[in-house]
């Protein structure tokens, strides 16, 4: 005996890995020479969980996170101030088509959109603009 004793002092915790850092492993099996058995101890990770995160990419659970898109905006100058006031008798301004939204932001900047826009893309060209 040496006299060595081991202490453990709880449960280790399971590592967490992200989806782009699996498919970073994944892709190093797939070059050429790679040996999977290899790969997973360069990483710490055993083989089998290696092995479940290629079928899991081979059959497209195991995905890139998508990539935020900016939607396609107009943006329109508001129209000069005129120096005289509007009388009633003048028309109304005109009125978007129906299925537009028109949404007017302080700076008196506005941007039209469909009925059907993304509505985490609106939020972010919103706080685009607003900045």
């Amino acid at each position: 005996m040496d006299g060595v004793t081991e202490v453990i002092t709880g449960r280790e915790r399971r590592r967490r890995w992200s989806t782009t850092d699996k498919l970073s492993i994944v892709a190093e099996t797939h070059e050429p020479g790679a040996r999977i058995g290899n790969v997973a101890a360069r990483h710490g990770v055993c083989e089998s969980l290696v092995f479940t995160w290629r079928r899991q990419a081979r059959e497209g659970v195991l995905v890139a996170p998508e990539m935020p898109v900016f939607m396609p905006v107009k943006m329109f100058e508001p129209p000069p101030p005129t120096a005289t006031a509007r009388s009633d008798s003048s028309p109304p301004p005109p009125r978007p088509p129906s299925g537009l939204i028109e949404i007017e932001l302080g700076n008196g900047r506005q941007v039209r959109v469909g009925s059907d826009v993304n509505l985490a893309a609106l939020r972010r060209v919103l706080t685009a603009l607003r900045g």
